[in-house]
């Protein structure tokens, strides 16, 4: 399988005209990833606040990005989330990646959303080495 970026994944393509165009910051020494993005009304779940699906992604996409700071190319193979507080819509959030562990093909790796210093939802991510 080979992972191709056509620049239009929802969370960070530049060419996707309702994504939510996420700029990474990563430090592939540290094998971590990290990004601050506003979530719109327009992906709300219950009024004022963001639906868990786009959480979700976030912490999904986050974990891929802090692998592929250090060049693995990886596709998701298990996602486990635990939702801590509502994360309201119009709010600038901090998502925030890291590797944890290798084991064969598989890359453990830890995500996390803050909101100002508090942890909003919390990721335990299983990647699978593709490349």
């Amino acid at each position: 399988m080979q992972v191709i970026d056509d620049g239009r994944c929802f969370i960070c393509g530049k060419d996707n005209p309702i994504g939510l165009k996420a700029e990474f910051v990563t430090d592939p020494h540290q094998r971590r990833a990290e990004t601050r993005v506003r979530i719109p009304e327009v992906f709300q779940g219950w009024q004022g606040v963001t639906h868990g699906g786009i959480i979700s992604a976030l912490l999904d996409e986050i974990c891929a990005q802090a692998c592929m700071a250090s060049g693995l190319q990886i596709v998701t193979s298990e996602l486990r989330l635990r939702y801590r507080e509502p994360v309201p819509t119009g709010s600038e959030i901090t998502v925030i990646g890291q590797v944890t562990g290798e084991r064969r093909r598989l890359v453990d790796v830890k995500g996390w959303v803050e909101l100002d210093g508090r942890v909003m939802a919390e990721a335990e991510v299983t990647m699978f080495r593709v490349g």
